[in-house]
């Protein structure tokens, strides 16, 4: 038996996601601001960027892992480009993050059109967890290319857990903030109580804890990530390790004795084991079986950090076996 105050020591740092999150929420906010004025935030992390041969495996490919990466392939003399490319810098701006945009000029980069089998210009296509997505092909109508957005930005949050790039507020407002005394959350003493219940294996109050924060926050992100750690260890405490592992060993398409043993991978901090277990088990299931495991993937990403390597490793091996 597991006993009820096994820790997370080691595996997540609640402090650094806590850090995390709040960057995640002015990012957030600054989407918001956005969309309310109609003006695009300045973002450091480029929203806008030209890509070529040499730069497509950092700027396109391994960003794929954090946000949708829409590819505008394009060229100089190409007339419909000049009307489509304006327009998607447009909507890049105004979804403020929810992707990014790359622009392929196809004449100084022959090998990337032809990889991506390119009938004629423009073209669109998304890479998203390292996998190529084709969205649509001429200078379609802005409601229509709304639309395909939309769901792009939608199938990456659900399958993958990818939810876009921070935007970053302009340099004086970073500086100001910088400066600035950081004042007490509405919930930072709710948080804490959880945090101290979930260290004292008081799993049920941690649990409780956390949904009443996220009744009245559903996105705050600390909330989140103790109550995606406080369920982990509630589903673990009466499980025999020995058994689970045996039945899983035994029973490799069983979807519910995988997922049960790669909880057990990630309180033992074996993080990329829980991961490979729960990748393979999506890849030789199927129906309710795969969706099961998939989700149990996604929250197991959720206690560890979106932006742990490993996640972004296990996002692109997920991405493989559903497409």
């Amino acid at each position: 038996m597991q006993p009820r105050n096994m820790s997370m020591s080691g595996v997540v740092d609640l402090a650094a996601v806590k850090a995390a999150g709040e960057a995640k929420q002015k990012a957030e906010q600054a989407r918001a601001e956005a969309a309310r004025t109609g003006r695009a935030p300045t973002s450091g992390a480029r929203l806008v960027f030209d890509v070529d041969e040499a730069g497509f495996q950092q700027d396109v490919l391994q960003r794929s892992t954090e946000v949708p990466v829409v590819i505008d392939f394009w060229a100089e003399w190409c007339e419909p480009c000049k009307q489509l490319g304006p327009l998607l810098e447009r909507l890049a701006g105004e979804y403020a993050g929810k992707f990014v945009l790359a622009k392929i000029d196809v004449d100084s980069n022959q090998m990337l059109f032809q990889q991506f089998g390119v009938q004629g210009i423009p073209a669109v296509f998304a890479v998203v967890a390292g996998q190529p997505i084709p969205l649509f092909q001429g200078a379609a109508p802005e409601a229509q290319i709304r639309e395909v957005l939309d769901q792009l930005v939608q199938a990456a949050e659900q399958q993958f857990g990818i939810v876009g790039a921070p935007v970053e507020p302009q340099a004086a407002d970073e500086q100001a903030a910088a400066e600035a005394p950081v004042p007490a959350g509405p919930y930072d003493a709710v948080l804490e109580a959880a945090n101290q219940a979930l260290d004292s294996g008081d799993l049920g109050g941690a649990i409780q804890a956390y949904k009443n924060v996220l009744s009245d926050d559903p996105a705050n992100p600390e909330a989140k990530l103790g109550l995606a750690q406080a369920e982990l260890l509630h589903r673990v405490q009466d499980l025999d390790p020995q058994a689970v592992r045996k039945e899983a060993a035994e029973n490799p398409a069983d979807a519910q004795a995988q997922i049960r043993a790669a909880d057990l991978d990630l309180v033992g901090g074996h993080v990329e084991d829980a991961f490979g277990r729960l990748v393979d088990a999506v890849k030789r299931t199927a129906g309710d079986d795969r969706e099961a495991a998939r989700v149990r993937l996604l929250e197991l990403f959720e206690v560890i950090g979106a932006d742990d390597p490993r996640v972004t490793a296990a996002r692109t091996a997920l991405a493989r076996v559903l497409f």
